[in-house]
């Protein structure tokens, strides 16, 4: 694109460069490419590329690194990578723990905290102050690497109004229309706070910093059982923000009642708290629980054996009708499907090729490589993609030091 243009397009055409220059650097990744391989990768012209790259590095969104020769000849450039010292927090509630993360640029988890806290039918103002109190952690651990905080994202296990800041609907939270004040937790950032769906957040985390694939529909296991779609490299939501909403699928009309006001719906057979009650997991921590499920399964327990059995049956069910509706091409398994994998896959694998007969090639039915920090990777991913898609704008806002 080139930055000639009438003297009113000019801010414009910045704009759009300034997005196409860091956006080069963003999918490089490792490459650290020189000004003069951005040009050539872009179209533009090398001194529009030194313009804009300057404007990059002094607001603190890029690094040069290193010395790095295009080719046999010349000198050697400098390479350029998104700034280890510029930092998004991800924040997650969840029903049994609380979780905080700082990510940088570049997409690294520079530090993580999870914390067990009983969330279920705590007022929010209580939840968020627990939530407050962690997050003093990350901004200590972001003072002490010298990395500056510009923003950060919330997730929530339920349907969201992100405009707004209301929680609609978390059944297992027992929230409903609860307004929110995340721009508290991080006061004085730049960037705010931004309120999303946890199973949205942990899909995004998959296609930003997991696996990557264009297309999938992204399970997320937790006490309920949440989805994630993404078609095209794009989060699917719906126009009611909705889709996705798998754990609320009924799979058994006669079964269990479910939080949502319905019976029989998925999650209350796959998720966290219907196998542990299945198996018989004794009370306890959620960390403790998880160890005393794990450790019965690999004794080959049958009682454990047969709810995570069971729990994969029901959700190859519910894959199977989510297959022949949306013509999924990939199913990426996060949360405690992650975990159990091993043992829950068999049975999936044979519900879904009962149901839904050769809709979904069994090699296509993965599992995050993300373990729990994904969610986390994703509300942080959400505000570091609002940078590289505007990073005008923030140049405007802000000029870190």
């Amino acid at each position: 694109m080139n930055e000639s243009a009438a003297p009113g397009r000019v801010g414009d055409v910045r704009r759009r460069n300034l997005s196409l220059v860091l956006d080069s650097i963003a999918r490089t990744g490792d490459a650290k490419p020189s000004r003069a391989q951005l040009a050539a990768g872009t179209g533009l012209t090398k001194a529009a590329v030194s313009s804009l790259v300057a404007d990059l590095v002094e607001s603190g969104l890029v690094s040069e690194v290193g010395l790095y020769r295009d080719g046999e000849r010349g000198r050697p450039g400098q390479g350029l990578e998104l700034s280890a010292r510029r930092g998004v927090v991800g924040m997650e509630i969840n029903v049994d723990y609380l979780a905080v993360g700082l990510v940088d640029l570049g997409g690294n988890l520079r530090f993580h905290s999870t914390v067990e806290s009983r969330n279920r039918g705590l007022a929010p103002d209580k939840v968020m102050e627990r939530l407050g109190a962690l997050t003093a952690e990350v901004k200590a651990a972001a003072a002490a690497e010298n990395i500056a905080i510009l923003g950060g994202g919330l997730a929530v296990p339920g349907l969201v109004d992100e405009q707004r800041n209301v929680v609609v609907s978390a059944p297992n939270l027992h929230w409903e229309r609860e307004q929110l004040n995340p721009q508290s937790l991080l006061e004085g950032a730049p960037l705010g706070v931004r309120l999303s769906n946890e199973a949205n957040s942990a899909a995004l985390g998959e296609l930003w910093y997991g696996a990557g694939q264009p297309d999938f529909l992204y399970v997320s296991g937790e006490v309920g059982v949440g989805g994630g779609v993404i078609i095209a490299s794009e989060l699917y939501t719906g126009p009611g923000g909705s889709a996705g909403e798998l754990g609320h699928i009924v799979v058994h009309p006669e079964g269990p009642a479910c939080s949502c006001g319905g019976s029989g719906c998925l999650e209350t057979f796959a998720g966290q708290e219907a196998i542990f009650e299945a198996a018989g997991t004794p009370t306890g921590s959620l960390g403790e629980r998880t160890h005393l499920l794990l450790g019965a399964l690999a004794a080959e327990d049958p009682r454990a054996t047969k709810a995570v059995h069971d729990a994969g049956r029901y959700l190859g069910i519910a894959l199977a009708s989510s297959a022949r509706l949306m013509d999924i091409e990939a199913v990426v398994l996060g949360g405690h499907f992650a975990l159990l994998a091993d043992w829950l896959k068999p049975s999936l694998l044979s519900s879904l090729e009962r149901y839904a007969p050769g809709l979904l090639d069994p090699s296509r039915l993965t599992v995050s490589g993300l373990e729990h920090s994904g969610t986390l990777l994703g509300a942080a991913g959400q505000v570091i993609r609002s940078v590289i898609e505007s990073p005008f704008e923030f140049l405007l806002a802000s000029k870190l030091a």
